[in-house]
């Protein structure tokens, strides 16, 4: 299985940071430009149950991607898991850590690449540099968008 965390520190209050995720828009916001990855719909904010569809669109191949909210503690954490996908398992832990005016924001993943461990590692390097690179992203228009609320 693989693993991957990405953490920041934004320069807002949690309050403000987990309002900025409760936002309609919020995924639109978040996918980097370069991702082949069209948000279809987004239903129940973040509590539990909540859904977000998107397409991945790779040429003429159109991958979609389910996910479902299963874990929720306003202002501390949400979960999403993929109900269908491109990957055999896949669950994304989004926890807010309250440091005073600041937060501590970490992403953590947990995913199964199809095609048992021979697949984890000759993709699993290229995987975690995706994230790497996706998470980046996400997080300095986190710090765009909370850090200038604040003001």
């Amino acid at each position: 299985m693989g693993q991957f965390e990405y953490r920041s520190t934004i320069e807002a209050p949690v309050e403000n940071v987990w309002r900025f995720h409760e936002r309609q828009d919020i995924l639109e916001l978040l996918t980097p430009p370069w991702q082949p990855a069209k948000v279809i719909r987004r239903q129940g904010g973040l509590n539990i149950g909540a859904t977000s569809e998107f397409l991945l669109v790779f040429g003429f191949i159109n991958i979609p991607w389910l996910a479902r909210h299963t874990e929720y503690e306003q202002y501390k954490l949400f979960t999403d898991e993929q109900i269908k996908g491109p990957m055999e398992s896949w669950i994304h832990r989004h926890h807010f850590n309250s440091k005073g005016a600041k937060t501590v924001l970490t992403d953590t993943i947990e995913y199964k690449i199809p095609g048992g461990w021979l697949s984890e590692l000759l993709l699993g390097w290229w995987v975690n540099s995706r994230l790497k690179e996706m998470f980046r992203y996400r997080h300095q228009i986190t710090k765009k968008y909370c850090e200038i609320e604040t003001i």
